[in-house]
């Protein structure tokens, strides 16, 4: 049976499931982790979408965890919020101060075959999407302009192909759903006259991203994809910690960054009720899911834990004034996640 039609607690008993099975993944990646950083110092950050669908680590054929995501509902970030700005700046200075250079892809997607596969966040369009990866690459570039070990490239994901477009900033493309993996021996070329002013340094551990999103594009075009174009989310998730909830079309996923949460929240309500209105998924239940990363048991565990349970009142409440109607079919959960396993603990 179709996973949008199955019971509420066949859904619930899945998701529990595929959040264990990717702490397992992670777990098991830790080897292969510690020698790519060796090889490939340089950090990685990617500002992206909730869409399950925008699955770089998968797309790149990287080790879970090398790339560090912040997702949010339609990939919408400013530097002016006070915790997104705090939150991503020390990050970033973090790593600058240990010695390591960063990379920061501000992502955005679209559907070469249809825009109506585009980002929902946008409406589809792409113009727009791109219009604020690069409004978000140039607030990173004001701030660290003195740093140049830190890099912003706005990078392009085609959701049909899986296959990355990157943005120059000398104004040129190189848009990898136009090559087969028989170009990457030229790839070194292309990056550098792509971004002239990326350290060679940097460009050396962007190539392995590029050359395995070659290989991966490859493997997609050789397969007869099935290409779902309806929003059919049953979750509404508020906080960070969803790193394995890449399944296109099952979550929406709202980043705690922007200053007023409640309108995300009822953005993707409203798309929740649509898609209960329009039986695309089943009637019987639909979810609100907290989550809190944690790094150490004590103090640290019990502020995520308070925290996740106010992200949970807090969207009830939102909830209850903006769609009343989904309120009976609401059912809340809270959890934290021990962020250096990666493992979903439910509270």
């Amino acid at each position: 049976m179709d996973l949008h039609q199955q019971p509420f607690a066949a859904r619930l008993s899945w998701l529990e499931h595929l959040a264990v099975a990717h702490s397992a993944n992670y777990i098991a990646e830790t080897a292969q982790r510690s020698a790519y950083q060796l090889t490939h110092p340089t950090k990685l950050i990617a500002l992206k979408c909730m869409d399950g669908r925008i699955h770089l680590p998968h797309a790149t054929k990287t080790p879970l965890g090398i790339i560090q995501p912040y997702r949010n509902l339609g990939g919408i970030f400013d530097l002016g919020w006070p915790y997104l700005g705090d939150l991503l700046c020390e990050d970033i200075q973090q790593s600058l101060q240990a010695g390591l250079p960063v990379l920061v892809l501000v992502t955005y997607h679209f559907s070469a075959g249809d825009k109506w596969r585009g980002c929902a966040g946008f409406h589809c369009d792409r113009d727009a999407a791109l219009a604020q990866a690069l409004a978000i690459r140039d607030q990173l570039q004001q701030i660290f302009a003195d740093y140049p070990q830190c890099f912003a490239l706005v990078v392009g994901f085609e959701t049909d192909s899986d296959a990355l477009v990157l943005h120059g900033s000398t104004g040129r493309i190189l848009d990898l759903s136009q090559y087969t993996p028989a170009i990457s021996p030229q790839l070194p070329v292309l990056l550098q006259q792509l971004c002239p002013h990326l350290p060679l340094s940097m460009q050396q551990d962007l190539l392995p991203l590029l050359h395995g999103n070659l290989l991966h594009s490859a493997e997609q075009s050789s397969k007869r994809r099935q290409l779902d174009v309806e929003h059919r989310e049953w979750m509404l998730c508020l906080g960070r910690g969803f790193d394995f909830l890449h399944v296109p079309n099952v979550a929406l996923i709202i980043g705690p960054f922007s200053p007023d949460l409640s309108q995300p929240v009822k953005k993707a309500a409203a798309i929740i009720r649509t898609n209960i209105e329009q039986q695309r998924i089943s009637d019987d239940g639909i979810l609100l899911l907290a989550s809190v990363p944690y790094y150490q048991q004590g103090a640290d565990r019990k502020r995520a834990e308070l925290k996740a349970a106010f992200f949970c009142q807090f969207a009830k409440a939102v909830i209850s004034e903006a769609e009343p109607t989904l309120l009976p079919l609401l059912q809340s959960r809270s959890a934290v996640m021990y962020w250096p396993k990666r493992q979903l603990e439910w509270l």
